[in-house]
């Protein structure tokens, strides 16, 4: 009887012996299955993280690249407008002279510091469109902005321009001349044709010379 207790003991002895590793390695793989999930789980998050950090910044770039882009195109358009601008200045210069027009303060008067076309000069421009259009040839017209030395020298380069456009504009929008065939050069005060001096003088610098190339 008592060898049999004996052995009871010691089987249920060794039953516990070999549970209790079973039970401590479900508890460990328990616990490393939880570890590897949230290592899983924060490096799910990093890639998240990452991939909107990635998309953001490609979308930076483009909006860079396109950034560029537009600057890259204005500054060609600008560069073939100064070609264009050079061509036509070359042209102009080595061109035959056709016709030559002045619109000045003694024949059609500017408002002082002004640039609007008079009823006078709109009548002097008209006669010319007339007279461009039935060469039956593609001509070339410069039209120089001039002014007396009243005032400020800056502030006459501007007035020149503007009266020299007023005239560009005219011919385009009334008389059909298409802009590319002409050029505008503002001088201000630094062509006069006669003295300062006198009234009369200034009445003649204040112009606009209007040249036909062929």
């Amino acid at each position: 009887m008592r060898d049999r207790k004996q052995l009871a003991i010691v089987g249920l002895l060794a039953l516990v012996l070999i549970a209790a590793p079973g039970c401590v390695s479900s508890k460990m793989f328990k616990r490393n299955v939880g570890d590897t999930d949230g290592r899983i789980a924060a490096v799910e998050d990093a890639v998240e993280g990452q991939g909107e950090e990635l998309s953001s910044l490609k979308a930076d770039t483009r909006s860079k690249i396109d950034a560029v882009q537009g600057d890259a195109d204005a500054a060609a358009a600008l560069g073939n407008k100064a070609l264009d601008a050079a061509a036509m200045a070359e042209k102009a210069a080595q061109g035959k002279l056709l016709w030559s027009v002045t619109l000045s303060d003694d024949k059609v008067k500017f408002d002082f510091g002004g640039s609007e076309l008079t009823a006078d000069a709109r009548g002097m421009l008209d006669e010319l469109v007339g007279k461009v259009k039935s060469y039956g040839k593609q001509l070339y017209i410069e039209v120089e902005g001039h002014t007396d030395n009243i005032g400020a020298e800056e502030f006459n380069i501007a007035l020149s321009e503007e009266r020299a456009l007023a005239v560009r504009n005219y011919l385009n929008q009334n008389g059909g001349i298409p802009l590319h065939a002409m050029n505008t050069i503002a001088l201000g005060e630094a062509d006069p044709v006669a003295d300062n001096g006198s009234k009369e003088g200034r009445a003649s610098n204040r112009r606009v010379v209007i040249r036909v190339l062929e």
